[in-house]
């Protein structure tokens, strides 16, 4: 099953996969919903879409000492850099919150989350390597991966775009 932008998603994918769906044709983001098997592991989820697990970009929720949040877009096979992201940021603490906490920011669940549709609009720091490519990114509901190209991605979600990456 494939759906654009533009498409109705339907009861089953719920309301994170409608929220990311309208998001993304508001911005007039151009996005291919691919639904597929559940997967333990970003390496598996690679395997089954059939791509590098550097192709996948995890859209990780973090935390300010403030209580505001970010998200940061990071290639599958790299890790988010502290020291790097605080230093852009402009902060000395940053952290990665519950599971739990990270619903309630965003209105995802781990394994789902997305800039796009989030219940709140987070500033959105993207590592540089994922720029100039196609990209596999969470797509608001559990079984579905959405394909876009990451530099009209970055540029609707006005992200920084920055070295905020190390290897795993």
């Amino acid at each position: 099953m494939t759906k654009s932008a533009g498409a109705t998603a339907g009861a089953a994918g719920g309301a994170g996969r409608d929220r990311f769906l309208a998001d993304a044709a508001a911005r007039g983001l151009s996005v291919h919903l691919v639904e597929r098997l559940a997967a333990n592991s970003l390496e598996e989820a690679a395997q089954i879409l059939g791509i590098q697990p550097g192709d996948i970009v995890k859209s990780l929720v973090v935390k300010h000492k403030d209580g505001s949040f970010l998200f940061a877009l990071i290639p599958g096979d790299r890790q988010i850099s502290w020291p790097k992201l605080r230093a852009l940021v402009g902060v000395n603490k940053l952290s990665l919150p519950t599971a739990e906490v990270a619903l309630d920011a965003t209105g995802y669940e781990r394994g789902t989350i997305t800039p796009l549709g989030s219940t709140v609009a987070w500033p959105v720091y993207a590592d540089r390597t994922i720029t100039g490519r196609r990209i596999s990114m969470g797509a608001g509901a559990h079984g579905y991966s959405a394909f876009v190209d990451a530099d009209a991605l970055t540029a609707a979600l006005g992200a920084v775009v920055a070295d905020i990456s190390e290897p795993n």
